[in-house]
């Protein structure tokens, strides 16, 4: 008996256009289908530890991630990770993290299809989310490494800042959320339209 794997759909396929039209200085790319666990345990305990030492990396602090690895882990609360990974490795990485963590208390739970991800990068991007974010994104307030649940345009977003200056930026933003979040960047970046510089 032969299992069909279900159809995917990215939540902005019929954007790819217009996001590569963006002005100078704002590029954006959907970075569909990542993978992405949700991971809860107490931060030091044994099951902390025993997932640490399975992906080589240590879990962030507040409102910072670990994108050293394979695996990122962006911190989302106190006791909370999203750990992510390229297009497919769910199924692996459940059963390593799963494997590691035996009877100690933890969750892991696969919410890859909960969001999809946005790439910006350019040097207008921190003057363009200014428009609709709290978060002061000046380097020296929210530098590299930053990962922060906030609203952008009144969309819940995880806001990761991955390059110097701010200027690289991934906003996961849940699929419901994704064309409104686009719709918002589109205008956002009218005035911008002809700029060089």
């Amino acid at each position: 008996m032969t299992v069909e794997t279900p159809a995917r759909f990215s939540p902005l396929s019929a954007w790819q256009d217009t996001l590569a039209q963006l002005p100078t200085g704002v590029q954006a790319k959907e970075l569909p289908f990542l993978t992405q666990l949700t991971l809860r345990l107490r931060p030091g305990s044994p099951a902390a530890q025993a997932v640490e030492a399975s992906l080589g990396i240590t879990l962030p602090g507040p409102v910072s991630a670990e994108m050293s690895g394979d695996v990122e882990a962006l911190w989302m609360g106190p006791d909370e990770w999203l750990l992510v990974a390229p297009d497919g490795r769910q199924h692996d990485l459940l059963a390593q993290l799963r494997s590691a963590i035996g009877d100690e208390f933890a969750t892991v739970t696969d919410v890859s299809a909960q969001r999809t991800t946005l790439a910006l990068s350019g040097h207008l991007v921190r003057t363009v989310l200014a428009q609709g974010c709290a978060i002061d994104l000046d380097p020296r307030v929210t530098p590299v490494g930053s990962s922060l649940n906030t609203l952008l345009a009144q969309a819940p977003v995880t806001l990761v800042v991955r390059g110097e200056a701010a200027s690289s930026i991934w906003l996961l933003v849940r699929s419901s959320f994704a064309p409104y979040l686009a719709t918002w960047l589109v205008d956002a970046c009218t005035e911008y339209r002809g700029s060089t510089g």
